[in-house]
């Protein structure tokens, strides 16, 4: 087994749907749910959930790249949500739910530029994901942290996360660890 990790942080709406998904990602080893690219130096989920603090809802995915590659990791993140909704998706409004990729060094930013001109192809509205420099990353409060597997039959969860996860089943179905 692979003793390297690296570290992607993404944003795609409610942070509860990407912690979901990558954690069911043979090669992925951690994933915290958390709050980037705002200008609060402390955010809590009621101040990014006003919408005020600039921060998106993020998770960041510690990954094996001799398992999953950068590219893959981003591929699941065009899958299960819009890239196309500016500061939304589905329900979920606000800049905190906004299409991002902070991005921890220049080759990261190379790949996430090559991966959404390709997604681009797939949807007939403009990809408005933002690719931007990770500044600081601030893991969110405990509550939050596997929300889905400790809330599985809460309505957010039936409703939100498990057709994403059944998206997910259905197109990454040989990336998922056995189980998943």
């Amino acid at each position: 087994m692979s003793a390297r990790r690296e570290v992607a942080t993404l944003g795609g709406g409610c942070f509860w749907c990407l912690d979901a998904a990558y954690r069911r990602i043979d090669g992925v080893h951690g994933v915290v749910s958390g709050y980037a690219g705002g200008d609060d130096p402390h955010p809590t989920y009621p101040r990014v959930c006003s919408g005020g603090t600039g921060h998106a809802e993020v998770v960041q995915v510690e990954f094996d790249p001799d398992v999953i590659s950068y590219r893959d990791i981003l591929d699941v993140l065009w899958a299960i949500h819009d890239p196309t909704t500016r500061n939304r998706q589905g329900n979920d409004v606000g800049t905190q739910y906004r299409s991002i990729i902070l991005t921890h060094d220049d080759e990261q930013r190379r790949v996430a530029e090559e991966s959404r001109d390709a997604v681009q192809a797939l949807w007939p509205r403009p990809v408005v994901t933002e690719i931007v420099p990770l500044e600081v990353f601030h893991p969110a409060e405990d509550d939050h942290q596997d929300y889905y597997a400790r809330n599985p039959d809460q309505g957010y969860c039936q409703v939100v996360i498990n057709p994403k996860l059944a998206k997910l089943r259905q197109r990454f179905a040989e990336r998922l660890r056995a189980g998943a």
